[in-house]
């Protein structure tokens, strides 16, 4: 044996001492040279997390656009909102098309149905798909963001696939890039490995449908000029080969969803504010149904999506109310009860004059950038002070066209030249300006490398914005430009992002940025190698001066 092998115990426990001590030091560099460049990106609240399985096969966005790696997103819900078995899955929903008493008509263009557990709301949705009378070339499902905020915005993934115990279904992705060309329609990836209210229907879809494209939308919380925008868009891409699903449970009763306004008749009552909201969908009358909502407070999840499909309809449209229960009658306790209701529409989509892509937004002028700051100044303050976000009005803000559409944004705190916090967006969810005032409060309030902020030293204080573009798809890792490019890398449910001046800060080339995103994502260093996909995108960086 190696005369260095033989040591003493004192000679042993050193020998451990010194292997620790320099792990110690290996994990300090990684964070602190590697890591706290891109921390601001993922240890925030919000962070994306995506959940897609790539192969080598591609497909393209749309005409022109890059060809990306097949990418699967696979349903979370399996084995709990219904069975994984396939077999027992398509039982269960067999079952439920022999007990549902409903005439199809060829003529069904559009559905609305619930999102429950297929234990609660199962039996009420088939009865709503069986009224469908033939097959179609692409559905659109809207179903509403139940965990992640979008405001003023709609959510269509960048996968190729679904897939449910079922099998796959493809994705339309030509038809998901026409939409992504329109500032109301973004890319937010946990908007749908998140959530439930789309993916749902999928299952039920298959079975009923053969051959058919899928475009799934989650909807986040949107004005009326948003809804009828988005209406307006869809509707103008649509045919007569597409059905539209509004997927939404409607009132939910009960102290877990902090919605008790009557504790008499509860049966009766709740079934009175789902009529009530069924008069204004009947009607046709998109603006009266979110109004009837907001006037009663009735805790309808999906009126957003609801309400775009409303703003689809033409004149002339007939519309029926299919199947109704609750959970409270199907348990025999109404303490705490969600309401479950389909309902279709028959028609024909009506030729609408096509409605030309938009840019981003308008670019920011000197005098936008001066009151981005000076709005995320006076929003740290104000909350420091009062403990709420304010309103921009509040604040003296003029919000001018450039700062209305949705665009994420980073705020940079430094102090003495020194990071003081660094939290902001990669996709955006969130009018501009909105997204700058957010994240200059959580940046102040919220970033864990640091103690809060406090009024005293807010004056010691320099603001740095770094306004974003979309993240967008590139065929290769070539196409990265190393100091233009921020650079977002998904492979194998794994995911990780740097800002555009991370790798000139650390002088990093093109190889060495793609091994450090991929440790990064909890990847081996050469996983970008191989079947991984790449976004990009810029970022517009202005700040204080001093």
């Amino acid at each position: 044996m190696s005369k260095w092998l033989k040591v003493s115990a004192g000679g042993k426990f050193l020998l451990v001492l010194l292997i620790v001590s320099l792990g110690v030091v290996a994990v300090w560099f990684w964070r602190a040279v590697v890591r706290v460049p891109s921390a601001q990106i993922e240890d925030r609240p919000g962070a994306e997390r995506s959940v897609s399985e790539m192969s080598k096969a591609g497909v393209s966005d749309r005409e022109g656009a890059p060809r990306v790696p097949k990418s699967v997103l696979r349903s979370s819900l399996a084995g709990s909102w219904y069975p994984a078995d396939p077999a027992a899955l398509r039982g269960q929903i067999e079952g439920f098309y022999k007990k549902a008493e409903v005439e199809p008509r060829d003529d069904t263009i559009a559905v609305i149905l619930p999102h429950a557990g297929y234990r609660y709301s199962g039996q009420t949705a088939v009865e709503g798909l069986k009224r469908i009378g033939r097959q179609y070339k692409r559905i659109i499902v809207i179903g509403p963001s139940h965990r992640v905020y979008m405001e003023d915005v709609l959510s269509v993934p960048r996968v190729t696939h679904y897939e449910t115990p079922l099998g796959e279904i493809p994705l339309d992705v030509e038809f998901i890039g026409r939409l992504l060309q329109y500032p109301v329609f973004q890319n937010v990836p946990r908007a749908h490995t998140e959530e439930h209210s789309v993916q749902i229907e999928v299952p039920l879809l298959q079975h009923k449908q053969k051959d058919f494209k899928l475009v799934p939308i989650v909807a986040g919380q949107c004005s009326l000029d948003a809804v009828r925008r988005a209406g307006d868009i869809l509707r103008s891409l649509v045919d007569n080969e597409t059905l539209v699903v509004a997927s939404s449970d409607f009132v939910h009763y009960g102290s877990p969803h902090r919605y008790v306004p009557f504790r008499e008749n509860i049966p009766e009552q709740i079934k009175k504010l789902d009529m009530g909201a069924f008069a204004y969908i009947a009607k046709l009358d998109d603006a009266g149904f979110l109004q009837y909502k907001k006037k009663t407070g009735a805790t309808i999840c999906g009126s957003i999506p609801i309400a775009i499909l409303l703003s689809m309809m033409s004149e002339g449209a007939e519309t029926e109310l299919v199947s109704y229960t609750t959970s409270g009658e199907l348990m025999g306790d109404f303490s705490n009860s969600v309401s479950y209701l389909s309902a279709a529409f028959a028609g024909a989509w009506q030729n609408a004059p096509e409605i030309r892509p938009e840019k981003a937004g308008a670019e920011l002028t000197d005098e936008d950038k001066r009151q981005l700051l000076t709005l995320a100044r006076k929003t740290i303050r104000y909350v420091l002070g009062n403990r709420r976000l304010p309103e921009p009005s509040e604040l003296g803000f003029e919000v001018t066209e450039a700062v209305k559409p949705p665009r994420a944004a980073f705020v940079t705190l430094k102090k003495n030249a020194r990071l003081r916090g660094c939290i902001g967006d990669i996709y955006p969810q969130r009018p501009l300006h909105k997204s700058v005032a957010l994240n200059a409060v959580y940046a102040s309030l919220r970033d864990g490398r640091f103690p809060p902020v406090t009024e005293a030293e807010l004056d010691e204080i320099e603001i740095e914005i770094s306004a974003l573009t979309t993240p967008r798809p590139v065929e290769s890792a070539n196409q990265i430009r190393i100091g233009t490019d921020g650079v977002v890398l998904n492979k194998d449910g794994h995911s990780a992002v740097f800002l555009p001046q991370v790798a000139p800060e650390q002088g990093w080339d093109l190889e060495q940025t793609l091994t450090q995103l991929s440790r990064k994502a909890g990847l081996d260093g050469e996983a970008w190698r191989d079947g991984a996909s790449f976004l990009v995108f810029q970022a517009e960086v202005f700040g204080e001066e001093r």
